[in-house]
């Protein structure tokens, strides 16, 4: 395939005219495609590829690439800011997802790779909890699923348990109508027309098709600017999808570069934001524009904006301190534990994409 120059690509469409190819056309041998791509558009593209090549055997700059992405590290837990694009559980043909390159990347002096706790969309960013061990993958995903079930006899566990929660930031489209609140919407899954793809959506209050209970705190974290707004997300369950359709159909403010659930305010989508009146004063809202944002992609400045969905904050118990205590069956056993703290909490930095976006609409969050 060739790529002209803008001399020879204005030249030659001048001399004939060009026609587009469809998906079902053969084309003939020694037929020239004309792809109208700078090289400056093909170098930011490349910024958002999160590891060089997709394969099951990543060289050493893949490895030390998914290395930079680990926060904390223990003997039992790795903890990771994932990027957006990077896919954490890979099916044929994707074969760089982070599951599949962890055993080589993130194994460290274990014979065994880490194991997901839970899942991060691709699109999402931010914490993403994998198990050192199958004994410490087992204990927490259980606390994902259900807290009941994580439980033992250990008091200080079990407090610890407690303690658990997950916390995203994302932009949305719209302002939702109460500033603060607990969704309650039951999620179900459906098949579209072409009976391969899975589509999550909020289950029908009759009740008669398989649904799973979905719950989601919510709080806005300032006045809407320029059509968009910043919330904080709390999930208190884990379901696929949950916060993206609980944004879109219960609030009604689809995250900004969520095309799946949000496609149909993303059709008037405009890409750079106008001056409106600040929230606080009534006077002309002047929107920041940092230095070198012009060869940023992925923020509200772009045509495509990537999906502004992140996972900020984790606190968890930690669970190196209290493996060697938990299974004991003794109702009354209250195990001398050491002087480590009972929870770790951690906080991701947003991804680029996103600090450009909230730069641009955050001068009056609270």
């Amino acid at each position: 395939m060739e790529y002209p120059s803008t001399e020879e690509f204005s030249r030659v469409v001048g001399k004939r005219s060009m026609k587009k190819i469809k998906h079902n056309e053969v084309m003939k041998a020694g037929a020239r495609i004309y792809v109208p791509v700078s090289i400056a558009e093909s170098r930011i593209s490349r910024r958002f590829d999160p590891i060089p090549c997709g394969t099951l055997y990543p060289n050493a700059d893949e490895i030390a690439y998914l290395q930079r992405l680990v926060m904390y590290k223990d003997s039992a837990i790795i903890v990771l800011n994932k990027p957006p694009k990077l896919p954490v559980k890979g099916n044929l043909p994707v074969h760089n997802s982070l599951d599949a390159l962890a055993a080589a990347a993130l194994s460290y002096d274990y014979e065994e790779g880490p194991q997901l706790v839970h899942r991060l969309d691709r699109e999402s960013s931010g914490i993403l909890l994998m198990g050192r061990t199958k004994e410490s993958a087992s204990y927490l995903q259980q606390l994902f699923i259900n807290i009941n079930v994580a439980k033992t006899s250990c008091l200080a566990w079990n407090d610890a348990c407690e303690a658990t929660f997950m916390r995203y930031w994302a932009l949305v489209v719209g302002y939702p109508r109460e500033k603060e609140g607990v969704i309650c919407a039951p999620l179900t899954k459906v098949l579209l027309d072409d009976g391969k793809t899975e589509r999550v959506m909020l289950a029908h209050p009759s009740g008669l098709e398989a649904s799973q209970e979905a719950m989601t705190e919510y709080r806005v974290l300032g006045p809407m600017i320029n059509g968009c707004s910043w919330i904080e997300l709390r999930p208190l369950t884990s379901r696929k999808h949950q916060l993206r359709v609980h944004c879109a159909e219960a609030l009604g403010t689809p995250i900004v570069g969520d095309y799946k659930y949000g496609w149909f305010v993303h059709r008037k989508w405009k890409q750079t934001p106008q001056v409106t009146i600040e929230p606080t004063s009534g006077e002309p809202y002047k929107l920041r524009r940092p230095d070198g944002l012009d060869v940023q992609k992925g923020s509200v400045l772009s045509k495509v904006p990537l999906l502004h969905l992140h996972c900020r904050e984790l606190v968890l118990p930690n669970i190196a301190k209290f493996l060697g205590v938990l299974g004991q069956r003794s109702a009354g056993y209250y195990p001398k534990l050491s002087e480590k703290p009972d929870v770790l909490r951690f906080v991701a930095s947003m991804p680029s994409h996103m600090k450009i976006s909230w730069n641009l609409m955050s001068s009056y969050l609270v």
